[in-house]
């Protein structure tokens, strides 16, 4: 029989075909974004947003923060495009004042910070509670909480034709706000990096604690496809390898609330998160981690600083390399508080895509340890609270520029 070419073959008459099925790697993905939750279910569940996780009962808030009076919100304030290094091609907007209004002028609050304390402490306490509740039934996972504050823009996303001409003719109110799309650019100038440096040891006291520089690597699990496995990873300078330090998991994000802080050149996050820190891995995972850490090269020349010679960047059917950060940290303080300062230089494998970063931020463990108590001093947390707070407005939302 002669030869007959794949595209002229004809295969015998079958039945109708039946329809592909989903692949089975959708399934569990679409049940989750369902969100289902079965009756008298007590086990705490988790929203997913790309690699940030969000307690299923965590606290998500936006507010505007310093004026006087809210009357007068519409003719104060306005929205102003800005510009910044996202991937995303849509123009942000940012919520400022209105010419002719700045800080200490009859509009604006003398002490907001004490607003924000009373405003954030009851769901600061309440949040707490939820991750020492979580934490008495997790056996899988060490999970440790912080509560820090970001230095950094809300940037405002969505506005159609329609809201354009809208926002045009009519007074911008909080519930058109409340409705767009947001997002915390952390990436803050580098005379604001440098400022916050100087104020931490000259005006505030603190101690230099320590410089570290640290490799992130983000790998995907097809066994726990809801996870992604970050390695916390050190560097071996006099061989220019890295070397495995700690393994965690995605963190979850137990409160989170923004304020755009107006009269300010910057605004605020504060954020109570859970970090863990994967304990229950068997001794053939642990291998398959340590031998794709030791086949990255470091590679200065590349986005996240590392890369993998050809078919090294996955392990087995497992695990698979999917992101790098390449960081230099520096941090001051004391015991109650502290500054890290950060250089990110992070690339995504999945898109290609990456980004270079400076990014503060304060952590309060002093507040930490406090809510640990058994009977905790709730007087004592809200001042602790309004202490770090006054400290934030009167040091750092400013960008340092004029410094």
């Amino acid at each position: 029989m002669s030869y007959i070419p794949p595209h002229k073959r004809h295969t015998k008459a079958s039945p109708s075909p039946k329809p592909t099925p989903a692949p089975e790697s959708l399934i569990p993905a679409f049940r989750k974004n369902l969100n289902f939750m079965s009756f008298g279910e007590h086990k705490r569940k988790e929203k997913y947003l790309n690699e940030i996780r969000y307690a299923h009962d965590a606290v998500r808030k936006w507010f505007p923060i310093c004026l006087t009076d809210d009357s007068h919100f519409s003719s104060l304030v306005k929205l102003e495009p800005v510009s910044v290094d996202r991937k995303s091609g849509e123009k942000p907007l940012s919520f400022v004042l209105v010419q002719g209004c700045s800080e200490g002028t009859n509009e604006l609050m003398d002490e907001p910070w004490r607003l924000v304390a009373k405003s954030v402490m009851k769901d600061l306490l309440l949040s707490f509670q939820r991750v020492k509740c979580e934490m008495e039934e997790s056996n899988m996972e060490q999970l440790k909480p912080a509560l820090v504050a970001r230095f950094g823009r809300i940037l405002f996303y969505g506005i159609s034709a329609n809201s354009q001409e809208s926002l045009n003719s009519n007074p911008l109110g909080e519930a058109m706000l409340r409705q767009m799309k947001k997002s915390f650019y952390t990436n803050v100038p580098l005379s604001y990096m440098e400022y916050i440096g100087n104020l931490a040891v000259e005006k505030l006291g603190l101690e230099y604690v320590e410089e570290k520089e640290l490799y992130y690597v983000k790998l995907s699990d097809n066994v726990r496809s809801d996870l992604t496995v970050t390695c916390k990873c050190t560097v071996v300078k006099d061989q220019e390898k890295i070397q495995l330090h700690k393994i965690e998991v995605n963190g979850v994000r137990n409160m989170v609330e923004d304020m755009s802080c107006l009269g300010k050149s910057l605004d605020l996050r504060l954020m109570l998160f859970t970090k863990r820190i994967m304990t229950a891995l068997s001794d053939e995972e642990i291998n398959g981690i340590k031998n794709l850490i030791g086949s990255a090269v470091m590679d200065s020349e590349v986005k996240g600083g590392l890369r993998w010679p050809f078919g090294k960047d996955y392990s087995g059917s497992q695990y698979a390399v999917i992101g790098v950060w390449h960081t230099t940290a520096k941090s001051y303080g004391n015991s109650l508080i502290r500054f890290k300062l950060r250089h990110a230089d992070r690339f995504d494998f999945r898109s290609s895509t990456g980004e270079v970063a400076q990014e503060a931020n304060l952590k309060m463990p002093g507040i930490v340890s406090q809510l640990w108590k058994q009977a905790i001093d709730e007087n004592l947390v809200l001042k602790m609270l309004e202490d770090n707070l006054r400290l934030i407005w009167d040091h750092c939302l400013t960008d340092g520029s004029s410094s």
